[in-house]
């Protein structure tokens, strides 16, 4: 075994992830280690599932029996209690836009640093594919080369050099090595065989993030538009409008809670996953490829040798000798069979190419490439990936508490504005201060306008400037004039028990004109 990871370490909170209790569905507890393709272990993250799902549940019956208890609450409710009443509803109303606002905020930070986590980790696989792709290109490429292209000139210089058993030799001894390449070249992992395309694999990562992330997009605008709405509500005192967003504050505290449910299980089953990698990483590739080559590439340390070194050397080797051989053709048996310099210096273009493929080769399989693109990955995940799950956790959890309190407040709030409403209605219709009569004339501009006894108070000072209708009998009594050219600003209505008092302290006594009486009787 190599020695201890020194590069990667776990941060601490996907070891508190990880130390949560696994139950499967039968309250068993299982095993925390990463196993997905365990029923047991996929049951344990649909438990955390269904916890999240009871929690919705006793959220809605708490709400249920809270507005029950509102409904069946009839008691009258005096002005002090009415004041009180709305002081709450106004500071539960600031209390859940203010939650919801800290809920908005915390869930962009989560759902972007979740998305920096996911984009780092396909960036990753997009490279390793790359590498991996590369190494089989270069294989493929000198296998094909040594098989067609060097027997086609070996073959040729056989029939030119017949008559020379040295040259002969020499061609033979070059055919051994160029198969001895081709051993070498074939005892290199096969990496097709793993089964594993990691381009498809960030593709459809990159898809599955694109969705989860314009779904929480769309959930975090959501809920602030709800807020918003539910703000407004209130302020204008709209019932409709209420009843409308407490609609949607239930829906949303739905998917407040089912949104927790799946990051809840997602954080827990990356955390297994975090925690120990390599355990993993190895039983995935157990009997695929060797663990040497698995641990070579997950450590890269000087502790661990590299297991191409020995094909690769042998590669190198046998391309100088062959190289040297060539050299050799070109320099004595080229004056004595010029047609032979053809294919000879063919072969030594396909040396060449062999052998610049053969540093591209050395270089690809080197660990330091694929093991920086697997710490980059698993940084990704477990680092930023994780931690943003976590806030949208936190999230979902602010959320549910945010309409929560909203819910709670919007039925008191209707009920203050329906009791409002009553109110007004048990105005008299005639009186002059009524509210809503005023709100109907200013909106009906048909409807007469209905002065005040306050506007005619005002107007004291302005009463000589208003002309009386025609002259009526004269009358020495002066209030009675002063009656007279009120009852004219009323329109000419002789009920003078209907005409404000002004300039006296008490109110006029019942006074019925008589016509040809020289008094009022």
């Amino acid at each position: 075994m190599s020695s201890a990871r020194v590069d990667y370490i776990a941060p601490w909170w996907t070891y508190w992830l990880h130390n949560f209790p696994h139950i499967n569905l039968r309250l068993q507890p299982i095993d925390n280690s990463f196993q997905p393709e365990e029923e047991n272990y996929q049951q344990s993250l649909i438990f955390l599932g269904c916890v999240a799902a009871a929690g919705l549940g006793l959220n809605l019956l708490c709400l249920a029996v809270y507005l029950s208890c509102l409904c069946c609450c009839h008691k009258e409710e005096e002005e002090e209690s009415k004041r009180t009443n709305s002081c709450c509803v106004t500071w539960s109303a600031v209390a859940a836009g203010l939650i919801t606002c800290i809920a908005v905020g915390v869930g962009f930070y989560g759902n972007s640093e979740t998305n920096d986590g996911v984009y780092q980790l396909t960036y990753s696989l997009y490279n390793a594919n790359h590498t991996l792709d590369g190494v089989d290109s270069l294989v493929t490429g000198t296998m094909g080369s040594m098989k067609s292209g060097l027997h086609q000139h070996l073959a040729r210089l056989d029939e030119i050099f017949a008559t020379r058993g040295d040259y002969v030799q020499t061609l033979q001894f070059m055919q051994q090595m160029a198969d001895n390449v081709i051993k070498q070249l074939l005892g290199l992992p096969d990496w097709e065989e793993a089964k594993v395309d990691l381009a498809s694999i960030a593709d459809q990562t990159a898809d599955m993030e694109y969705y989860r992330w314009l779904t929480y997009l769309l959930l975090l605008i959501l809920d602030l538009i709800i807020c918003l709405l539910a703000c407004l509500g209130l302020a204008k005192q709209s019932r409709w409008l209420l009843t409308t967003m407490m609609v949607f504050g239930v829906l949303t505290l739905v998917l407040s809670w089912t949104s927790l449910g799946a990051a809840l299980a997602t954080a827990v089953g990356t955390s297994d996953f975090c925690v120990s990698p390599d355990k993993f990483l190895l039983s995935q590739t157990k009997g695929v490829i060797g663990s040497d080559i698995v641990h070579y590439y997950l450590y890269c340390n000087q502790t661990v040798s590299n297991p191409f070194q020995q094909p690769l050397t042998i590669f190198r080797r046998t391309l100088t000798t062959m190289q040297i051989q060539i050299q050799g053709l070109l320099q004595f048996a080229v004056p004595l069979f010029p047609t032979a310099e053809r294919d000879l210096v063919g072969i030594q273009h396909l040396l060449n190419s062999s052998e610049a493929g053969l540093h591209q080769l050395t270089a690809l399989l080197d660990c330091r490439g694929l093991n920086k693109d697997y710490l980059d990955a698993m940084v990704g995940v477990c680092y930023d990936g994780v931690e943003g799950v976590l806030y949208l956790c936190l999230f979902s959890t602010l959320a549910a508490c945010a309409f929560t309190v909203m819910l709670c407040a919007i039925p008191r709030a209707w009920r203050q504005i329906a009791c409002r409403e009553r109110d007004y209605d048990d105005i008299d219709e005639e009186d002059p201060f009524n509210p809503r009569l005023r709100r109907l004339a200013s909106q009906n501009p048909n409807v007469p306008n209905m002065h005040s006894f306050c506007s005619y108070s005002s107007s004291m000072g302005s009463q000589n400037s208003l002309h009386p209708p025609a002259p009526a009998p004269a009358v020495s009594t002066a209030p009675v004039s002063e009656y007279m050219n009120q009852a004219a600003l009323f329109g000419g209505n002789p009920r003078y028990e209907n005409v404000p008092l002004i300039g006296r302290g008490s109110p006029p006594p019942s006074v019925r004109w008589v016509p040809g009486a020289k008094s009022f009787l």
